[in-house]
């Protein structure tokens, strides 16, 4: 099969286009035909080294932990799905090396849900991380009904999912992002807020009384200054700053769930959640890819087509 690796630890310049062994399938898992793999931080991270400290690589070393494709075989106990079925998934595994931006990916179905049929195979691909990390974070913090939560990078592949889950749960949303996005985050259901000094000042304009949760997608000082506009400063989650915990808040890494991943499609098909896709490129394009991810300047999120 055709995939983009790494020899060894390194950055977009270093993804090679390889021909490598199919992979092998487990008891437990299926073999899919992959239409497209979504891009998150995480690749060029590991990529780099930087979670050497946490997670084992192996090379050559095929990044990406999202997927959209076809089941093509299936394993002795994976009798959940059947060749030919559309699944979306979040193939994380417990080390780095055979990841998804190849032709095939071996992933257990504890990892996988059937692709939603409102979304393109782009957008089901950019959905299972970016997706399962708003749901279980807004999960985590209990927001629903009435909710006024505050989405810091409320216009990124994290954030924008958020903001319509929230929304599609009846909480009142503000979101966090430079005014290029604000439109974009009103079309999704957000207050918009400009980032930056006096951030907190913009947020209790519009929420005199203080916000009931905030989620931190960024970093910085979101901890802080979400702090400074919570009615309960213990309500406040991040996915990038593991002192929230010294604070009183809760820390997030995002665990494969596959019933999380089908509450995630049902709300797409129920037209309540959707997809913004930023850019998409093809296979042999990956470290291209690499390079918007890390600028940061991606509105919601980044493709690689394969097949």
């Amino acid at each position: 099969m055709k995939a983009i690796a790494l020899e060894k630890y390194g950055g977009p310049d270093d993804l090679t286009l390889l021909d490598l062994p199919d992979p092998k399938v487990g008891p437990d898992s299926v073999l899919v035909r992959v239409k497209a793999a979504g891009v998150n931080p995480v690749d060029w991270k590991i990529g780099a080294g930087y979670l050497d400290a946490i997670l084992d690589a192996h090379f050559p070393l095929v990044p990406g932990w999202d997927v959209a494709g076809v089941v093509e075989s299936v394993g002795a106990d994976a009798g959940e799905f059947a060749p030919g079925d559309e699944v979306i998934g979040y193939v994380r595994k417990d080390w780095a090396q055979h990841g998804t931006y190849a032709e095939l990916v071996a992933a257990p179905v504890r990892t996988l849900a059937r692709k939603p049929a409102a979304l393109s195979w782009r957008q089901a691909a950019g959905l299972p991380l970016a997706g399962l990390t708003a749901y279980q974070s807004l999960e985590r913090l209990g927001v629903g009904e009435g909710d006024t939560v505050l989405v810091h990078a409320a216009s990124g592949g994290v954030g924008s999912l958020a903001v319509q889950i929230a929304a599609a749960r009846g909480a009142r949303v503000i979101g966090t992002a430079g005014e290029r996005n604000h439109a974009f985050l009103r079309e999704l259901g957000a207050e918009p807020v400009a980032y930056g000094e006096g951030l907190a000042d913009r947020v209790r304009t519009l929420a005199p009384d203080g916000v009931d949760a905030a989620l931190d997608f960024v970093g910085g000082d979101a901890v802080e200054v979400s702090r400074q506009v919570l009615r309960d400063p213990s309500r406040v989650l991040s996915i990038v700053d593991h002192g929230v915990v010294d604070k009183g808040g809760r820390y997030l890494f995002v665990r494969p769930d596959r019933d999380d991943l089908t509450a995630l499609a049902d709300l797409a098909d129920a037209g309540k959640l959707t997809v913004g896709v930023d850019r998409a490129v093809p296979l042999e394009e990956a470290a291209e890819a690499w390079r918007l991810s890390r600028s940061g300047h991606a509105r919601g999120k980044i493709v690689i087509d394969v097949s």
